[in-house]
């Protein structure tokens, strides 16, 4: 399975809120667009079956695709498809 790309975060985040892709900014708030708690569990998991291991206390830090996608960069390096 090909790493995961920042458009393909980008994807998930906007099929779960209901948005073009496009429309999905890096430093938009995802809860102020509706992301809640379940999804947001829901994406890890799937991300973390792909192999990106992403840490819930890192990532309630800063709710964006930016931050979000900054983490998955480092997970994929430690793994070594960065």
């Amino acid at each position: 399975m090909p790493p995961m790309t920042r458009e393909q975060m980008r994807a998930d985040l906007a099929r779960l809120l209901r948005m073009a892709p496009e429309e999905l900014e890096d430093d938009d708030d995802l809860i102020d667009l509706g992301l809640d708690s379940m999804r947001a569990m829901a994406l890890l998991t799937r991300w973390s079956e792909q192999g990106v291991e992403l840490d819930l206390a890192a990532v309630a830090e800063k709710v964006t695709l930016g931050a979000w996608w900054a983490l998955a960069e480092r997970a994929l390096a430690v793994r070594g498809d960065g």
